[in-house]
């Protein structure tokens, strides 16, 4: 049976809520007249939730079920799911079974598509997105994924989203092998498209069940950016690869910049006998001078559109390096004087989110196209 859209709800032991999650879905469907599969893949969950769904099946003829039994994972999940789904339907859509995005979104997300764009992401980060009854602590990790992501995507501000729509084409042969909750981030790392477009959404409060944001979702996190930046160094058609071959540059750059740094300070101070503090702020501004000027025309050199002129460019770049410093400094101290981490250890950290806000926010706004 052919369906205009599949809507793939990853379950695992959500007996509370994927009834109400199924109901809502169908509602909507029907209601904007889309003739749409609900594929629930579940990952052998311990409950009644495959109970509930094959239940379900009974009177809802759109609703079917893929239980899995290995290799267990939100993501391989999903993956699994594009495979079932692509036997009856071009456009897929990936929304939560806890009630957290709002299903209502799901035909704006469909038209987007039907549109001409390949991926379209419900966003938490763009104006009319927010986050709603979420701790402090889950805000920084959920904040520093999506930064580290926008890395290789920066005019994608959330692509850590797990509420998107694409066609079957972007996933199509792709050679998607993730691991834990980021599947977004697999497809836009490895997946065939050209046009991305989002949507605000409001990230609602889980309705019942618990979360399963754990300490290792944040190691299989790492191991997968890691993955992705393998897979983007060695293949030069990857979508993120110009991204990350401008962030190689910009590094280099910043490489530079220490040992101009390091040369004017030396030489002003026992050179000219400048004492070493007056000495250090000149050669702070020299490395950033330099910095500035190497990024403008070698890293973003092949931007022929940019917004601001060289001055405004130059005044963005100082603003934002002496954040950097401060962001730098900062987490040395937090991670040490609160969390007792070694030193040498929290000020690498430190100076890798220096380096990720940088050359972020440099991309972004200092050489920002018109």
């Amino acid at each position: 049976m052919e369906f205009d859209c599949t809507v793939i709800i990853p379950t695992l032991n959500e007996a509370d809520m994927i009834e109400k999650t199924i109901r809502l879905v169908d509602a909507v469907l029907k209601r904007e007249n889309l003739h749409g599969q609900i594929l629930v893949v579940d990952d052998s969950s311990r409950d009644s939730t495959p109970f509930i769904v094959h239940e379900m099946k009974m009177t809802h003829p759109n609703v079917s079920i893929l239980i899995r039994q290995k290799d267990h994972g939100l993501s391989q999940s999903i993956v699994d799911g594009f495979r079932q789904a692509g036997m009856n339907s071009d456009i897929f859509i990936v929304i939560d079974a806890d009630g957290q995005h709002p299903v209502e979104k799901i035909p704006e997300l469909y038209g987007k598509v039907k549109e001409g764009n390949d991926i379209v992401i419900g966003s938490r980060y763009i104006e009319g997105g927010e986050i709603k009854n979420w701790g402090f602590t889950r805000k920084v990790i959920s904040r520093g994924a999506t930064f580290i992501a926008r890395l290789f995507f920066p005019h994608i501000t959330d692509p850590v989203s797990g509420f998107f729509a694409l066609r079957k084409d972007v996933v199509l042969d792709a050679p998607l092998r993730p691991k834990g909750y980021k599947i977004l981030l697999e497809v836009l790392g490895k997946g065939h498209w050209r046009k991305a477009v989002e949507i605000p959404f409001s990230f609602g409060t889980r309705e019942r069940g618990a979360s399963k944001l754990k300490q290792q979702t944040i190691i299989e996190y790492l191991k997968q950016i890691i993955d992705l930046t393998k897979f983007t160094v060695t293949h030069t058609e990857s979508p993120a690869y110009t991204e990350f071959s401008r962030m190689v540059r910009f590094m280099a750059v910043g490489i530079s910049g220490v040992l101009v740094n390091v040369g004017v300070l030396y030489f002003l101070t026992e050179g000219l006998g400048i004492f070493f503090l007056f000495s250090s702020i000149i050669s702070i501004e020299a490395s950033i001078i330099s910095n500035f000027l190497l990024n403008d025309s070698w890293t973003f050199g092949d931007i022929d559109d940019k917004k601001y002129n060289r001055i405004s460019r130059f005044e963005r770049f100082q603003a934002v390096s002496v954040a950097g410093v401060l962001i730098n400094i900062s987490t040395l101290y937090i991670l040490t004087t609160w969390f007792g981490i070694y030193y040498l250890l929290s000020n690498l950290i430190g100076i890798a989110l220096a380096f990720a806000w940088n050359f972020l926010v440099n991309r972004r706004y200092t050489w920002r196209k018109v």
